[in-house]
């Protein structure tokens, strides 16, 4: 054990921002061919100009070329941009916004939608018996601006190189999805001004196929959800008869059934976690069905801000089976064989960067008794390979809001070094890096960071605020934020910063914390240095594309958010242009005192809040 001591701050660390960012590869989605449970995956690859690539996940090949970006524009922030059905590969090209059929043996993409400059797709999915048939969230951008866009449900035949309307009247509408016989479709829709974890619905109809290819839908029926009060989504057949989705109706999102014209919860009662997150991004599926007869589900769920995972019997009302995982942050759930009982999905853990995880159930006495065995399908190439001895693992803490004793949740990285036993200076508490995540509807993952890691492994703090607005701890926690952006964050920030820095946790120094974050999380570091009550309680600030003046994000975001703000601040910039101003850091620039970073990126062509 090291006898070494220096400052707090000065650590001499292995960990350096080339290593970390030479070479980094972010995995996307998890894709698997339900005709062949081959695995595929999309990474993000910033040494090709960020481009997104689909990849056979086993083989580590490529699927198309390099100039090929497998990405859609679809409510900006995209996801489920590439769908493979026997053998076939089905992506978003983001040049131009058109689908492209690929060989997932290889070969040259061919375009299976009209030429356009105003369409974009995602969310596909093959028609079970007619494979040449696909289903598809269409966004028209013929006019675009944000108010006439228009987005559909759309079916795309690949053999005639033709797009049809399925479905509209709604503003928005995602995962739509055919039973295994096809005779069934489901999808998910919502309306502004509401956010899709804010009121949304479930909706299922009966799919009649005619000759040529032609789609119509009969007797379609709203099973779930209610604008502006309860929040439905991530469809998915369990079986021909039996459809499930998560709802927040017992103020947690739960697992649900729609099954012989009734919905209920799986539950026998309510459990107080969040099964599901906010969809930011389309594509998104928190569960997967791992037996043929779709009674049997893994699922995850979010306990102190961190993921678990449980094995649902969807027929037998009842608890579910807390499995042992040591992934704290999963995402894209997905079935690979129902007959042999195996999924798979992206995971991190708090000591090793994200992977693809392959999970198998395994016994003899049938799936109620099954046990769940984990294994890397595919390790995401890095340049950072440092022992766990200088990784510091994640401390979720729940503080108490004064003087309500509302409960704030943060998670909370202490120095760590090996080389080092502690400071030479007696007494002496770190700095502390305080963090805020985007959204502001979301929360900061557990998943290693080597990010946080730079800072520990050099004597600092690392504070994650999971602030009132955030998702992962009901709906009420979420709502904290409705009417109050730029007040409730900031405060909440502050009150985790003064609260670990006083003598009842002595975690950090107080006078030297800092606060950094990126969009509206850049927002809220912004306001906390010009508009909060006390703007001197962090030392400094670093604020990355950080929205700087409220009524130009109303003026110019896109469709998705443009009505997101109405709620977030409590009104229009025309109903309370007061509010806009008094909350908009723009303003109030001659407040701050403190040493303030301001990054742009080039990158983004327009306001976005995430």
């Amino acid at each position: 054990m090291s006898t070494k001591t220096a400052p707090f701050g000065t650590w001499e660390s292995p960990i350096t921002a080339e290593s970390i960012t030479k070479g980094s590869i972010r995995l996307a989605d998890v894709i698997v061919d339900a005709a062949t449970s081959a695995v595929y995956h999309i990474e993000s690859r910033p040494s090709e100009a960020g481009r997104n690539v689909l990849v056979h996940t086993t083989s580590g090949r490529d699927i198309v070329g390099p100039g090929w970006n497998v990405r859609t524009g679809v409510q900006e922030y995209g996801g489920a941009a590439a769908a493979v059905h026997a053998g076939t590969a089905y992506f978003s090209h983001y040049k131009d916004g058109r689908v492209y059929a690929v060989g997932a043996g290889g070969g040259e993409p061919q375009a299976v939608t009209p030429e356009s400059a105003v369409f974009r797709f995602a969310d596909f999915e093959a028609h079970p018996m007619y494979h040449d048939l696909l289903v598809s969230v269409l966004e028209d951008h013929t006019d675009d601006t944000p108010a006439a866009v228009v987005t559909t449900l759309c079916i795309i035949n690949t053999r005639t190189k033709s797009v049809h309307t399925l479905v509209a009247g709604a503003d928005f509408y995602a995962a739509p999805r055919f039973s295994p016989d096809g005779s069934r479709i489901a999808w998910q829709q919502w309306f502004h001004p509401d956010m899709p974890w804010e009121g949304s619905e479930i909706h299922v109809a009966d799919v009649h196929v005619g000759s040529g290819g032609s789609v119509s839908l009969t007797n379609a029926t709203c099973i779930a959800g209610k604008r502006g009060v309860l929040s439905c989504g991530y469809p998915s057949w369990a079986s021909t008869g039996t459809l499930l989705f998560t709802s927040d109706v017992s103020g947690y999102q739960n697992p649900w059934k729609y099954s012989n014209g009734t919905a209920a919860p799986l539950f026998s009662a309510p459990i107080p976690e969040d099964f599901a997150e906010p969809a930011w991004l389309l594509g998104w599926s928190p569960f997967a069905m791992v037996d043929p007869e779709g009674r049997y589900g893994i699922f995850s769920a979010i306990r102190d801000g961190r993921n678990v995972a449980y094995l649902v019997d969807t027929q037998t009302p009842g608890a579910p089976q807390l499995l042992d995982t040591p992934y704290v942050a999963t995402q894209s759930m997905r079935c690979v064989s129902r007959a042999h009982a195996q999924a798979v999905f992206i995971g991190a853990r708090a000591d090793d960067k994200a992977s693809i995880i392959q999970c198998k159930f395994v016994g003899s006495s049938g799936l109620a008794h099954a046990r769940a065995e984990f294994s890397v399908l595919h390790a995401t190439p890095t340049s950072v390979n440092f022992g766990p001895e200088i990784i510091s693992p994640p401390r979720p803490i729940s503080l108490k809001i004064p003087p309500s004793g509302a409960p704030l949740h943060v998670v909370y990285y202490a120095p760590r070094n090996p080389a080092y036993a502690g400071s030479s200076i007696k007494d002496e508490k770190p700095p502390c890096v305080v963090s805020v995540h985007g959204g502001p509807t979301g929360f900061t993952s557990q998943g290693l960071s080597w990010e946080k890691q730079y800072f520990t492994s050099r004597g600092w703090g690392w504070l994650d605020v999971n602030y009132g607005g955030s998702s992962g701890y009901g709906r009420a926690y979420i709502e904290r934020l409705v009417g109050k952006w730029g007040i409730v964050d900031v405060g909440d920030c502050i009150n985790a910063a003064q609260t670990l820095s006083s003598p009842a946790h002595a975690l950090v120094d107080p006078t030297r914390i800092v606060i950094r974050g990126g969009s509206a999380g850049g927002f809220t570091v912004l306001a906390a240095l010009s508009i909060a009550p006390d703007v001197t309680v962090f030392a400094a600030g670093t604020s990355s594309y950080g929205v700087s003046d409220l009524r130009k994000l109303a003026e110019f975001t896109h469709k998705f958010e443009s009505r997101y703000l109405e709620k977030l601040v409590g009104g229009t910039p025309t109903e309370v242009p007061e509010v806009y101003k008094a909350r908009s850091p723009v303003f109030h620039a001659d407040k701050i005192t403190s040493p303030l970073l301001v990054n742009t990126c080039a990158l983004r062509s327009q306001l976005t809040l995430t």
